[in-house]
């Protein structure tokens, strides 16, 4: 799906076959042109598959991650589309650690000449899942230090960017009339709080008992979502988008494991599409990003963090969106006003905003590399100042406050360059009916959303505003923003905040003044006139391969492997086939078929829940297992296979760039 992203080019093209150790490119932000008034609502939808080929370094868990070896979710980017009045933006929504800087910008520069959405419209939000790849950000310093491989991949970025951008024009071209309502409920007992001594340290929580059950309850467990129908020309009306809002972190599966997945993410963008479809025969374009997630973790059961236990989770958290959806249906309306904001603030000349002032110089704590509470990092996070909650008691007096800055203020400089961190802050808002979306590049705590949003709201209040929604991790990737107060106490979340204690305190004042100049706007843009990245670059994106072609064939009988207390039971079979570069990862690979009739007709599986049995939800695993010569083997896994007295089972590898399907052996 999407439109055609081959024909799209991006400033990228030409580092992408070979890149030199470093990468120049530029982008002129387009200036703000009025755009001609329009009656009602105009919305469109597209999902682009964006899996890459096995091979990628995954980020997330930093140097405790994997590279990718297959997918056992794929990852997608998903666009809701709006144009009122005169305003135009394109939500996206990305299977990704975040947004970044260089997608949205070169995105925005790619869809100009297609579209009516200028840079202001354009959001670039993510899912947060860890098991992603990364190398796509917009600094040396994320690049590097948030994957397990270090480095910015051309070949990677431009796919994305051609990708998106496809997708966002597809959503353009097949906009139509429509309705729109925007809705929020509340979850609880999916999601905990995993630093709770932090959080009750805020002036503003009242209830400071430590009982660890209140881990609980001190998460922000309002789930919001922007439902849209498309209404024919008969006044019909039928599904078109869902874009949900929630705060949890994607970390339900290990940092060990080795596939590509969206984690909780996919299963509960996985089980609102198909309660939408079971309701209304339409499945819409469902997509996710996160909320004011930093210190919500998923509700794991001990010890059995995975695929399973993050289902379990996030279908829940699916279920209940799928509740709100419906619940709107009487709120839909043609009436949807809409503005789109952004501002950047370079911080090498504007670091104070109504006396609230940041360091000149970013600083990594000690506390970062013990890990957060679900992925601690064996040893170090036993070890003070390593450990969480031991800020420093003497020599504070300096814009880092309590963090013990990882190997001293001194020597941390002569190892980190200041131009390698994050630099140009960008902040956005857009307006939806009466919802205000704030996003930003940060990984917010709960309690630092809850200010940022008490005060964007009291700034526009008196505008139609009756709720405002902060997101992080959107356009960019900046770490962590805590509370002064969360600070103070140096656990991962403080030690990861890189501007020091007065980080909420400034972002709070950009977002309010930012929503200030865009609600009412139509648009408002305040960027520099040219916008350059030099990044230290290395391609990962696997390139086809020149050796010889051998023929595709399954590689012995297809075997079952029991359920245990922590994975499904799986069918498994591998397959000879070219290597990872000469296949298209983001198009289907393969399905399971079933026959009835001892296989005399096939027909595709589908489990009981409505699911078909292919690559494209969560039934099938797909994984590179290794070469041998001039030949690469993979292998599928069918989780959760369906059991029929006398129904018999195939896998099937289906026709995928200039290999030809290949029909496997029946089992049952």
């Amino acid at each position: 799906m999407g439109a055609d992203h081959r024909t799209i080019r991006t400033p990228l093209a030409p580092f992408v076959a070979d890149p030199p150790k470093r990468v120049e490119f530029s982008v002129r932000p387009r200036a703000v042109e009025p755009l001609p008034e329009v009656e009602g609502l105009l919305a469109g939808a597209a999902e682009a598959d964006i899996t890459p080929p096995p091979g990628m370094p995954k980020a997330g868990y930093s140097a405790n991650a994997h590279d990718g070896v297959g997918f056992h979710t794929r990852l997608r980017a998903r666009v809701t589309h709006l144009r009122s009045g005169r305003s135009s933006i394109a939500l996206v929504q990305l299977d990704l650690l975040g947004g970044s800087s260089v997608l949205q910008h070169l995105v925005a520069d790619a869809i100009a000449e297609h579209t009516d959405i200028p840079l202001a419209g354009v959001w670039i939000g993510a899912t947060h899942t860890h098991a992603g790849p990364g190398q796509f950000l917009g600094t040396d310093f994320y690049n590097h230090h948030a994957s397990n491989r270090p480095g910015f991949d051309p070949a990677w970025t431009d796919f994305l960017v051609r990708r998106i951008a496809g997708a966002i024009i597809e959503a353009h071209d097949t906009r139509g009339p429509a309705r729109a309502a925007f809705g929020t409920t509340e979850v609880w007992g999916l999601t905990r709080n995993r630093s709770h001594d932090p959080y009750v340290q805020n002036e503003t929580v009242t209830d400071k008992r430590m009982d660890p059950q209140r881990k609980w309850v001190a998460v922000n467990p309002r789930l919001h979502l922007l439902r849209v129908d498309r209404v024919a020309e008969d006044g019909a009306v039928s599904p078109l988008a869902a874009a949900v809002v929630f705060s949890i972190h994607g970390t339900g599966v290990s940092q060990h494991a080795r596939d590509y997945n969206a984690d909780v993410w996919a299963y509960l963008v996985g089980e609102l599409g198909r309660r939408i479809r079971r309701a209304h025969g339409v499945r819409p374009v469902v997509g996710a990003m996160e909320g004011t997630h930093a210190d919500v973790a998923p509700a794991l059961r001990p010890g059995l963090a995975g695929h399973r236990e993050a289902r379990r989770v996030g279908a829940g958290i699916g279920a209940a969106a799928a509740d709100l959806y419906e619940s709107l249906a009487g709120a839909l309306s043609d009436r949807v006003a809409l503005d789109g904001g952004l501002r950047e603030i370079d911080l090498n000349v504007d670091r104070t905003v109504e006396g609230i002032s940041l360091p000149d110089r970013p600083a990594v704590g000690a506390a970062l590399t013990a890990g957060a509470t679900e992925n601690l990092t064996p040893v170090l996070n036993r070890i003070p100042p390593f450990k969480a909650g031991y800020p420093k008691r003497f020599g504070k007096d300096n814009p880092q406050g309590e963090k013990w800055v990882l190997g001293s203020r001194w020597l941390q400089p002569l190892l980190l360059r200041k131009g390698s961190f994050p630099r140009l802050l960008a902040v956005q808002a857009l307006r939806i009916g009466d919802a205000v979306l704030v996003g930003l590049p940060f990984e917010v705590t709960v309690e630092s959303g809850r200010r940022i949003e008490a005060a964007v709201a009291e700034a526009v209040g008196d505008r139609g505003i009756g709720r405002v929604v902060v997101s992080s991790v959107v356009n960019e990737y900046w770490g962590y923003v805590a509370t002064a107060e969360e600070y103070r106490r140096q656990f991962y979340e403080g030690g990861h905040t890189l501007y020091g204690p007065n980080t909420q305190r400034f972002l709070t004042a950009h977002a309010r003044r930012l929503a200030e100049a865009t609600v009412g706007s139509g648009a408002f843009l305040d960027v520099g006139d040219e916008r350059t990245w030099r990044l230290r670059a290395r391609r990962y994106l696997p390139a086809p391969g020149t050796g010889p072609v051998p023929d595709r064939r399954f590689d012995g009988p297809a075997r079952f492997t029991d359920p245990t207390d922590r994975i499904d039971g799986f069918w498994d079979q591998t397959w000879i086939d070219v290597d990872p570069g000469r296949l298209d990862w983001h198009e289907p690979l393969v399905v399971v078929e079933a026959s009835d009739d001892d296989g005399r007709t096939w027909s595709p599986a589908v489990h009981d829940d409505g699911t078909t049995a292919d690559d494209q939800s969560w039934a099938l695993e797909v994984s590179r297992v290794g070469d041998e010569l001039g030949r690469t083997r993979y292998r599928v896994r069918w989780y959760e296979p369906v059991h029929r007295a006398g129904r018999r089972h195939r896998f099937v590898l289906l026709a995928n760039r200039d290999r030809p399907r290949v029909e496997g052996r029946p089992f049952d």
